[in-house]
This record gives C-alpha cells, structure tokens and sequence, in this order.
C-alpha cells in the first residue's frame, strides 16, 4: 500500500495487461502467418508479418519484464528485480528498435512493391495480348491455306481475264522495256505488222516505228507525262508498207520512279484514213463533175465545126495527096477529142439515162462473154460465183455495162505484165442491197494512189494507152443509180490475211418493184 492506497488492483492490471498483450501479439502473428502462406506473392502480407513478428517480440519482452517485476516484487525478491532489469529494458529496446527499423523501411517497401506491381502489370498485359496473338495466329494457320487457295484463283480468275483482252483484242497491244525492245505482243500485232511471234526477241521500237522522230516523241511524252494519249504515227510492216496508226501508251514505273517500260495499244487506222481520202476525193470529184459539164458542151460545139469543115475539105482534095492525110489526122483526133467530151459528159451525169429492172447476173454474163476471149489469150482464168435469185436493180443496163468492162479491162492490164492470174466475179445480198465484186491477183494498187483512182484523167498507165476517166465514169454511173463502188488493195482475206490484187465492191439498192414485193409478202406473212 502507498499513502494509504491499495496496490493489489494495479498489481493485477497490469499482470492481466501484459498477458493480453502477449495473447494479442501472438494472434496478430500468427494471422500475419496465415496470410503470408495464402499468397506468397503478397508484399503486402509478407511485409505485415515481419511487423507483427518485431511488434509481437518487443510485446512479449516489455509483458514478460512486467510480469517477473511483479511476481519477484510480490515474493519479496526486489533486489534480485534490480539485478536483472537492466537486461530487461535492453531486450525491450532492442526489440522496439527492429520494431522502429521495420517502419523506417516501409515506405521503400512500399515503393519497391508498387514498381514491382507495375511491371507485374506490363507483364500481365504482355501476356494476354501474346495470348490474343497466339489465338490469332492459331486461326490464321487454321485458314490460311483456304485464303491462299482463294487468293490464288482470284489471281488466276484476273490473269485469265488479262490474257483473254490481250490476246483476243482486234487492236495491236504490246510491251517494251527501258530499252525499246517489244518484249510481247499479242496476234493482231503481229498480223498488223507481218511479223513472225519467234522475231519478238529481236524486235525494236525502231523495226516498226516509221518515222524515227515520232520515236522520239513517244519516249519523250512517256518520260514526261507517264502517258501518251491518241498519238497518230505511221508504223512500217515487215514488207515495207505503211500503217496509220492512233497509238495510247502508259509508261511502266519502278520502285525508284524511273521508266522500266511501256504498255502500248494501237488500232489502225489504215482503212478509215482511205475512207475518209475517198470521201473527200468524192466531194472533189462533185465538183470536178460539174466543172467538167460546163466544159464539156463549150468544146462540143468547137469540135463539131472543125470536125465538119475537116471532112467538107477532105472532098476537095486528092486522096493520094499530103493535104488529105493532114485532113484525116485532124479528123482522128477531133474525134479522139469528142470522145473524150463524151467521156466528161458522161462522168458528170449530164447525157441521156434510161432506167429499167436490171439482172446483174445477166450483165456480168455479157461482159464476160466480150471479154473471155481476150482474157484467155493472156492466161487469165475467170471465176464466177453469181448468187441464185439475186433481186434486180434499176438501172441503165448499158452504163451498168460499161462499168464491169471497165473494171475487168482495168484487171486484165494488171495481171498483163505478170503473165497472167486470176479474176473473180461475185454477186451476192448485203443487208438487202445487191453486192458485184471484181477481184483481180495483180500486182495491186500502191497506197500512195488509192485516194485519186477516181479522180479525172489521174492514170498510171503509160501515155497513149488510156486517158483515166474509166473508173471516173464509173464512179459517176455507180453514183447516178445510188450505189457506191469501193477498192481494197491488197485484199484482205479473214483466213489467209493481205493477198495481192485488187478488189472493187460495188453496192445497188435492190429494184423499186423488189422492195415492194418483200414488203408485200412480210404483211402477208404477219
């Protein structure tokens, strides 16, 4: 007791204090324990345990000294107390400085642990996305053999599609590479050119291009804009003539930008360009036309009186005599003159025209009849192949004659000075109207002449043999009776391609009653 005031009750506190303060350090342990073992993992309760145990340590050493304090105080023993609490307070305050440590490091515990968190994290994050790849990976390898097979037959589906445009094309496609060699062309390059598919290898831009400037433009523009869009240039065939062409190309870029090639396409223009000359020659030959009328009946009359007076004087004169052989030149070319006048007449439809149903099958037969003899004589055979009920025309079956004699005479002088050849005569129906072809295996027609045959005294015959206004005269008959006449050379066979000679196709409109027949029987037959 001190100053009158029990010590039991403090004695017993504290005695109960310190037991429960080593029941709780030991709880708090060994739950920290049991956590720990769960996640091992855990800072957080790896941490925690290291605490309770220091906590649970200087506990137990702080409740054990107040424990034997009180015990060795209540038996009495109160020196031997002051003997051992000295190693009682050290135990106490080496266990409330690892208890101190412990805390001091929770901070860089705590640091250290939200790194390791973070990068735990990182890693986590890493393996789920290398998971989701491997998922992917895992169904591309279960598919990709089905989309390499449907890829590749889309690339065939669109090579076939490519080969099929390039081959089947009726215009000239073909490639060439930085140094102007083709290096492919597809057939109707080749039959437009005349060349050979083994010659692709030694084939230049300057073996085809005519005009070796115009190559120079292509490379140029190619170079320069990437494109070449509706070029006109004239091409050479391997047998040295000429092929108008419209030409488009698009050059071929490699990876640096530089120009490794060109694709090219062509369509010939050959044909159309003829066309468009006989057009303009047939404007010109209008007018011509009617020039030549005028002409015409302003030297008629002239003639008529030298031709006149000529034959009056001739009865004035000596047969025998130099003056009657004068007078009789003069009327052989006066008549020669006239001749020609009726010639130019007839060019410009101003003489005499009677129209009636013509057959050409039996015109054609006539003409042949005249002239088979003198084609035999200079080993030219004669083909027919007349059409069966072949529809008439109206016509004047003399002009209509006049102009197969001309054109068989015109085939007969170009297989003369090759010894001889072949001549076709064909009829047959065209779209309703009556087609007539005369086709000679001559030598042909240069380019350079196709656009004038027509023209007024334009012939290449020498002087003397002709005054070249037969195909004139023709060109204006075919004219009167509504048709047109049309010359191909060489002529263009769709199997065997270009074959010497000429052809002229000749188009009538079917006769008036004819017309009217056909309409007749389609009403009866609807």
């Amino acid at each position: 007791m001190i100053a009158g005031v029990p010590l039991l009750p403090a004695i017993l506190l504290d005695i109960i204090g310190s037991a429960a303060n080593i029941v709780l350090a030991f709880l708090s342990w060994r739950y920290a324990l049991l956590l720990s073992r769960r996640q091992p993992d855990n800072f957080v309760w790896g941490y925690l345990f290291y605490v309770t145990f220091a906590i649970a340590a200087f506990t137990i050493s702080r409740a054990v000294g107040h424990l034997i304090k009180q015990f060795l105080l209540i038996a009495g023993q109160a020196d031997l107390w002051r003997e051992i609490s000295p190693y009682s307070g050290g135990f106490n305050t080496l266990f409330m400085i690892s208890v101190a440590a412990v805390m001091i490091f929770y901070h860089k515990g705590v640091q250290a642990y939200e790194a390791l968190e973070h990068e735990a994290g990182k890693l986590k994050n890493a393996n789920r996305e290398l998971a989701a790849a491997a998922v992917q990976l895992r169904d591309l390898n279960q598919t990709l053999e089905q989309k390499v097979e449907e890829r590749t037959e889309e690339l065939s589906q669109s090579e076939k599609k490519f080969r099929h445009l390039f081959s089947a094309s009726k215009d000239m496609v073909f490639f060439s590479d930085a140094g102007n060699r083709v290096v492919d062309m597809n057939d109707s390059g080749f039959e437009m050119l005349g060349y050979c598919r083994e010659e692709t290898s030694t084939l230049q831009l300057a073996d085809i291009f005519l005009n070796p400037d115009e190559i120079d433009t292509f490379i140029t523009r190619l170079s320069r804009d990437g494109y070449i869009k509706d070029l006109n240039v004239d091409l050479a065939r391997r047998d040295g003539k000429i092929v108008s062409v419209l030409l488009s190309a698009t050059a071929i870029i490699g990876e640096r930008g530089e120009v490794q090639g060109s694709e090219v396409i062509a369509k010939d223009l050959t044909r159309l360009k003829t066309m468009m000359e006989q057009l303009a020659s047939s404007e010109k030959m209008a007018s011509v036309g009617q020039i030549a009328a005028g002409v015409a009946h302003e030297i008629n009359t002239p003639l008529g009186i030298i031709l006149g007076y000529s034959q009056l004087l001739m009865d004035d004169v000596q047969e025998d005599s130099d003056a009657y052989q004068s007078l009789k030149v003069i009327e052989r070319q006066t008549k020669a003159s006239r001749k020609i006048v009726a010639d130019l007449l007839k060019f410009s439809r101003q003489s005499g025209s009677t129209r009636e149903e013509v057959d050409l099958n039996e015109i054609l037969a006539d003409v042949v009849a005249v002239t088979e003899h003198t084609l035999g004589l200079s080993n030219i055979a004669i083909h027919r192949q007349m059409a069966n009920d072949l529809p008439g025309v109206d016509g004047d079956p003399e002009k209509l004659r006049q102009v197969f004699v001309n054109l068989v005479n015109n085939a007969h002088h170009a297989m003369l000075a090759q010894g001889g050849g072949e001549l076709l005569l064909r009829t047959r129906i065209d779209n309703g109207d009556v087609m007539v072809e005369v086709r000679d295996s001559g030598h042909g027609i240069p380019e350079r002449y196709l656009a004038r045959i027509f023209d007024p005294f334009f012939t290449t015959k020498p002087v003397g043999q002709g005054t070249g206004l037969g195909l004139s005269v023709s060109y204006g008959i075919i004219h009167e009776h509504g048709g047109t006449i049309e010359v191909e050379s060489p002529v263009l066979d769709q199997q065997q391609g270009a074959l010497p000679g000429t052809l002229f196709r000749i188009r009538l409109p079917r006769s008036g009653a004819d017309r009217r027949q056909m309409t007749d029987m389609s009403g009866a037959r609807a």
